[in-house]
């Protein structure tokens, strides 16, 4: 196989993502042979804005969307055929000419806690500081713990971790799922169930997407769709869309199957002070998926009211 003929997989260029990068590589490989031949498959690492500013909070730039855009780009000019992407970083409304694909099985949905000086959540001293970019955790640690202080972490897993260890805050919280791909997970102090910690929209799953019309890419992409987590994620994108959810809101979704089949989903939006927290649930077969989570989100933005979106 020739360097022309060669998938080009774009991706950020993350530890964390290279590493799912070459996950869906593997996987490739596995449902296509042909693809182990070297060159077959270039990853190709993309600088996202998203990256590159660490000093402000995403609600302040521009939202998640700074993680895909430059990404993007090139997959729609055609540097990239296919791009890796976390899906809680994608937006609900994907760029003109890109189709999601695909997802891979999801990883464990779960948040953890990270400190020294607590081993649980709840037994952290008050006036200690939490470090994180998410404001959907910070709603939720405030509502739990208001005599907590929480204070912007920017940064992939290891800036994290190294300013936790260089005290700029007691505490952090991370996706379990990043710390099992980067085999990390024995950092976690305490995993947080979702009763404690709802996850973000789609956290622990990746997305793939193709431009649209190449039929080829498409075929070989959509051999690694893990269909129940689709469901899921579609379930929980839906809330998102009906919330007009981004960065500059905190909101908070989980899809799950029931023993019986029927799919179970969990949301929530917040004050991002933690002052109030709007919770709802929908239960139904898993094809109604869509609908419950459209359902979902307009409950939510009726009761939560327009101040809170603002």
């Amino acid at each position: 196989m020739t360097r022309a003929d060669a998938i080009k997989l774009g991706t950020r260029g993350s530890p964390l993502a290279l590493a799912q990068a070459h996950e869906v590589r593997d996987l490739l490989v596995r449902h296509h042979p042909e693809l182990a031949a070297p060159g077959a498959i270039e990853i190709i690492e993309i600088k996202t804005t998203g990256d590159q500013v660490q000093d402000r909070a995403l609600s302040e730039v521009g939202g998640k969307g700074l993680f895909s855009k430059e990404i993007d780009a090139a997959q729609r000019d055609g540097r990239i055929d296919i791009a890796v992407h976390s899906m809680k970083d994608l937006e609900t409304h994907l760029a003109p000419g890109l189709e999601l694909i695909a997802v891979l099985e999801r990883e464990d949905v779960r948040d953890v806690f990270i400190s020294k000086r607590a081993n649980r959540l709840d037994l952290l001293p008050a006036g200690s500081v939490v470090g994180t970019s998410s404001l959907r955790r910070q709603a939720q640690i405030l509502h739990r713990r208001p005599d907590l202080e929480v204070c912007l972490f920017r940064g992939n897993v290891q800036t994290r971790l190294r300013k936790l260890d260089e005290g700029e805050a007691d505490a952090t919280l991370l996706a379990l799922a990043g710390l099992n791909r980067l085999g990390k997970s024995a950092l976690a102090t305490e995993i947080l169930a979702p009763e404690v910690l709802l996850p973000a929209v789609a956290q622990g799953a990746i997305g793939i997407t193709c431009r649209l019309g190449d039929t080829l890419t498409i075929d070989r992409v959509r051999a690694l769709n893990h269909e129940p987590t689709l469901v899921r994620i579609s379930a929980e994108r839906a809330l998102l869309a009906a919330l007009d959810g981004s960065c500059r809101t905190p909101v908070g979704g989980l899809a799950e199957f029931q023993i019986d089949g029927r799919l179970r989903l969990r949301a929530l939006v917040a004050k991002a002070d933690g002052s109030a927290v709007f919770e709802t649930e929908r239960m139904g077969p898993a094809a109604d998926g869509e609908a419950m989570g459209r359902d979902a989100g307009a409950e939510l933005k009726r009761r939560a009211g327009p101040d809170i979106f603002s």
